[in-house]
């Protein structure tokens, strides 16, 4: 896998995917995957990292946030990812990396595409034959968007609500659920490689701002549309992008 690129558009969404080392399913017992959520809380508390849906499988995860500045994002996926991997090398008596060298990054545009990566995601397990409903998988966004806990919350549905443009945050919960139903019309196992393989995904007029935002960095770089939806490709193959203000 070639190493990621550096650059950084601030203010985006950003569909985050970092897998285990060589896809090892180093996930695959729920008290990793629970400590994962709990370093995921502890970013928020921490640098007030803005989380709008996620996913942790067995051998990787899915982490959708909007960027606030200030570092927030790479400051928050070293504590995710770094304290995850210590606990459980420590516990396993295990020595080698834990993670991809990167994690990969999408920039995401608002309204009817962020609810579609936000499904995306929820979908994922479902698609992989795991479970047959996304509320059946225990360690992902899906159970506080549909009912959010009292306490320890880690999605910023207010913020989620306002970028995908609905009313109040009191409907979020109703168009997510119909938004569901309709995936499992459309055909649950339909996997959509622009989400995690590609810049960034949403419509002409938002993928001609990001080219603009990239400057030089968007030279020989592929506009490609799959139905309504415009993403930028690289000219050879996806590599890893890392969230970055270097």
């Amino acid at each position: 896998m070639p190493r990621a690129n550096r650059y950084f558009i601030p203010g985006h969404v950003w569909h985050i995917t970092h897998r285990c080392h060589n896809r090892e399913f180093l996930l695959k017992f729920a008290r990793d995957r629970k400590r994962w959520c709990y370093w995921l809380y502890e970013a928020r508390k921490r640098y007030g990292l803005c989380v709008l849906n996620y996913m942790v499988t067995s051998n990787h995860i899915h982490l959708l946030v909007l960027d606030t500045g200030s570092g927030v994002i790479p400051k928050s996926m070293q504590l995710i990812a770094g304290r995850t991997a210590q606990e459980y090398n420590s516990r396993k008596r295990r020595r080698g990396a834990f993670w991809e060298d990167r994690y990969f990054a999408t920039a995401v545009d608002c309204g009817s595409y962020l609810a579609r990566c936000l499904v995306y995601i929820d979908m994922n397990m479902v698609r992989a034959g795991v479970v047959k409903q996304p509320g059946e998988w225990k360690h992902c966004g899906y159970h506080e968007i549909q009912s959010p806990p009292r306490r320890y919350q880690i999605i910023d549905r207010e913020k989620l609500a306002l970028l995908l443009g609905l009313e109040d945050v009191g409907s979020l919960s109703s168009y997510h659920a119909h938004w569901i139903n309709d995936a499992f019309s459309s055909g649950a196992s339909h996997r959509e490689g622009f989400w995690t393989e590609t810049v960034a995904v949403g419509s002409q007029r938002y993928i001609e701002q990001v080219m603009k935002d990239l400057g030089y960095k968007a030279r020989r770089r592929k506009v490609s549309v799959v139905g309504d939806a415009y993403s930028v490709k690289e000219p050879v193959q996806p590599y890893a992008v890392q969230i970055s203000e270097e």
